[in-house]
């Protein structure tokens, strides 16, 4: 079946989740739009160059009108975060690059589901909901679906078990206040505290987890990468479209994506992530999983954190 995604912007992230999709056989169209018409063009140039090993795909550098039909729409336009800046610094300037995009795309492609990514992607997600006139089933932010895939990098490496029989998340704003919900973590359906001593039980040399320094691990990945080569993009490619591979599946999947929140968990009017039901018809509705109070609260301070920068944006 035909596909088509559309990526604007094609910085890091952009290019390479572009050249990530080539490598897969999710979309036999891919269009990449950028203000910088050179950059773009030798983007795809050098990517459609490696495709003539697997079956054939179209990858053009092309302009708004060229998104027309498209599946999918993945936004990465913005401002990169410098190191030892924050998300939320970025707020503004990317909002109004937002601003400026949103028309346009939406004119050319009103039927696409949306991937926010462009940071601070709450922020981005919560203002292109509220201006871009789609249903909301429509636009999903990647919120959290990276820090939930480092959150099972630092398990596994902990554990020495394989990523994909850990199922822990992170949840709340994509940013310094995440947080992990360890009442509904498991590996292989035992909790982390029972993982640990039947680990131990096997003769495996396991140490009691740190959940404090666990949670430090997630939310400062990104700041040291940036730190030690300038810019993060592999694993928030590989996230990305993993993410378009639930919404052009058969069925849908949970994820911790960023979506507006309309009283789920006492929370409304801000866009964060929950584990949610998303798939080819796009959000479907959260899951209400049940949190502690103490993980309650700290979804609330979230959502409040998410709320102040709102409050001083101009939309």
């Amino acid at each position: 079946m035909s596909r088509k995604i559309t990526i604007i912007g094609a910085g890091s992230v952009g290019s390479t989740i572009a050249y990530t999709l080539s490598n897969e056989d999710l979309a036999s169209e891919i269009v990449m739009i950028d203000i910088n018409k050179q950059k773009v063009s030798g983007e795809v140039m050098d990517i459609v160059q490696g495709t003539c090993f697997r079956n054939p795909i179209s990858i053009i550098a092309g302009e708004y009108e060229d998104a027309a039909d498209s599946d999918i729409v993945i936004i990465t336009s913005g401002i990169a975060r410098k190191p030892g800046q924050t998300r939320i610094e970025l707020a503004q300037t990317n909002v109004n690059i937002l601003k400026s995009i949103t028309p346009e795309i939406v004119k050319a492609a009103p039927k696409a589901l949306y991937v926010i990514v462009s940071n601070p992607v709450d922020i981005m997600t919560y203002v292109f909901t509220k201006i871009s006139g789609l249903p909301e089933n429509q636009i999903i932010g990647s919120g959290t679906i990276l820090d939930t895939a480092r959150l099972r990098c630092g398990l596994s490496e902990h554990f020495k078990v394989a990523q994909k029989n850990i199922h822990a998340y992170v949840l709340g704003e994509h940013g310094d206040t995440s947080f992990i919900p360890w009442s509904c973590a498991d590996i292989g359906g035992a909790n982390v505290a029972e993982y640990t001593k039947i680990a131990q039980s096997f003769g495996q040399e396991i140490d009691e987890l740190d959940q404090d320094a666990m949670i430090e691990y997630v939310r400062k990945s990104g700041g040291k990468i940036i730190a030690n080569k300038g810019a993060t993009f592999y694993a928030v490619s590989v996230s990305v479209v993993k993410l378009c591979a639930m919404l052009l599946a058969s069925s849908d999947s949970i994820a911790t994506i960023s979506t507006m929140q309309h009283g789920e968990y006492g929370i409304d009017d801000v866009c964060l992530s929950t584990l949610t039901l998303v798939g080819p018809n796009g959000v479907q509705g959260r899951i209400p999983v049940k949190l502690s109070e103490e993980e309650m609260e700290k979804l609330h301070a979230s959502a409040e954190a998410l709320k102040t920068v709102i409050k001083q944006i101009d939309l």
